[in-house]
Parts: C-alpha cells; sequence; structure tokens
C-alpha cells in the first residue's frame, strides 16, 4: 500500500509539471491579450505576480481584430472552410470506407494499402502538384480550392472501415434479403449505429482544418479568402510585432475547438478505442 501510494504521488507531480507546462503559456498569452502594447514584456524579468496578472487592463486588441483587420471574415473563412469539410469529409469517407469493408472488387487491397499511404505522406509534399493543378482549374484564390483538395480524408476511411469490419455480418445479410437496397443498408442501418466513429471522423476534420496553414498559405493569394493560421502572419511588420493582437487571435483560435472538443470528449474517445486494428 505504502509502495502504490508512494508511486500516485510520483504520477500526481508529473500530472501536475505537465500541466504548468502547457496551461502557462496559454496564462501568458491571455493576459498579454488584454494588456497595452509597450506592457507585455516589460515584466518578463524578474518574474513576478506583475508577470501573470495585468496593471491595466483593455480589450483594443480584440476591438482592433474586428474592426481595423476584419478579422470577422476571417473567422467566417475559417469556420466555412471547417464546417463544409467535415460534412463532405464525412460522407465520402464513410461510403469510401463502406465500400471498402461490405464489397470484393478487385484490387481492394491495393486500392486500401494507398489509402492507407495518403495520410502517412507529408502535405508539403504533394502542396506544389496540388496548386499546379488548381491554378489550371482557375480555383486559385477561390472556395473551392481551399476546400476540395483536401476533402478527402484517408485517416477518416481508416477509422471507418475498421469500424464496419467489427459489425456483425449477418446484419447486412438480413437486410439484403428482406430487399434493401445497399444506400438504404448505408444509412439507414449502418450510418446510425456509427455514431461514436462519426463523431471522432467530424472532430477530427474540424481540428485539421481549423489549424490548417500549409495549403491555405499556399492556395491563396487575396485577404478575401485568409483563414485564422495563415492570417497570424500579419502581425509581423518591418517595424513592429502587434503581440497583443497576436496574444489575442491566439487565443480566440484555441478556444474554440476546444469548445467543440469538450462536450464530445466521451464520443471521441469511444470511437477511437473502439475502433479495433482487425482485418
Amino acid at each position: 500500500m505504502n509502495r502504490q501510494s508512494g508511486s500516485s504521488w510520483y504520477i500526481y507531480i508529473i500530472h501536475i509539471f505537465v500541466a504548468l507546462v502547457i496551461l502557462l503559456p496559454l496564462a501568458f498569452a491571455l493576459v498579454s491579450s488584454f494588456r497595452p502594447l509597450n506592457d507585455i514584456f516589460k515584466y518578463m524579468s524578474p518574474v513576478t505576480w506583475k508577470t501573470f496578472l495585468p496593471t491595466q487592463i483593455t480589450c483594443d486588441a480584440y476591438v482592433n481584430l474586428f474592426r481595423e483587420r476584419g478579422f470577422g471574415r476571417i473567422f467566417f473563412n475559417t469556420f466555412y472552410v471547417a464546417f463544409v469539410c467535415v460534412i463532405f469529409g464525412v460522407i465520402l469517407g464513410s461510403m469510401a470506407a463502406f465500400a471498402f469493408a461490405f464489397f470484393n472488387f478487385k484490387g481492394k487491397n491495393v486500392l486500401f494499402l494507398l489509402v492507407l499511404i495518403t495520410f502517412m505522406i507529408p502535405a508539403e509534399l504533394v502542396a506544389i502538384p496540388l496548386y499546379s493543378l488548381i491554378d489550371r482549374l482557375g480555383w486559385v484564390d477561390t472556395y473551392y480550392g481551399l476546400i476540395i483538395p483536401v476533402i478527402a480524408n484517408g485517416l477518416v476511411i481508416f477509422l471507418y472501415r475498421q469500424f464496419f469490419m467489427d459489425l456483425p455480418k449477418e446484419l447486412i445479410e438480413s437486410a439484403r434479403i428482406d430487399g434493401a437496397s445497399w444506400i438504404g443498408i448505408y444509412w439507414d442501418i449502418i450510418m446510425p449505429l456509427s455514431k461514436p466513429v462519426t463523431v471522432s471522423a467530424m472532430l477530427l476534420i474540424f481540428i485539421q482544418h481549423w489549424e490548417s496553414f500549409m495549403w491555405p498559405l499556399v492556395a491563396t493569394r487575396s485577404k478575401e479568402y485568409r483563414v485564422v493560421q495563415v492570417a497570424l502572419s500579419d502581425f509581423t511588420t518591418e517595424y513592429a510585432t502587434y503581440w497583443n493582437e497576436m496574444f489575442a487571435t491566439v487565443i480566440i483560435s484555441v478556444i474554440i475547438p476546444v469548445m467543440v472538443l469538450l462536450p464530445l470528449q466521451r464520443y471521441f474517445i469511444q470511437g477511437i478505442t473502439h475502433t479495433s486494428l482487425k482485418e
């Protein structure tokens, strides 16, 4: 018992240390977003209570984001791209996984191997070929260019396929005997049973596109289609860096995914843990 209690204290200390490493930078960013620009690094050395508690509180950074820098449009772009990718990504990913799980066709294993390879390849490796493609289609600086090349997601297909493989085959066979079509089986039987993995897929896609930087940077030129991660680079100019506005943007961009993830974390964990690796 003493050994167990002693080891539990070590675990608690490690958890507290990790929490401090993660939360202290966020706390500093939050406090700095409410400070005047000239006061942000004024109390960094030595570190005192003033480092994490502002002596002057101002909301100018947040006001400037939406009044002068047009972050209303930027957040709309980010939400819109993420939302559309979630809807179509789940539909395409689940339909592709349905085919891999329940149909037998020539080259099935080879195609699934290619799907696995797609989410192992770094995005930077395919950025230039994708840009050449959307440039020929005239999709540069459009929502089409931001969304269509990144809708398909190999990891989502993999999660759905592994989940579908665990479903009883008798369920599909009885539905086919009763005269159900494949579309009816997919929509009325399979998808209602797949809520945990669907929530997991939706969260994965949303967070991926909310935090996306490389592809939006390549696919857009004007501020009209800029997303939040790309817009963070605007705060550094030739003469100064607007740290308070940058920290304000970081806080907003962190809070929104957390607000989406926390209420759904139970389903997210279920979807990941219940997805087996059997073939």
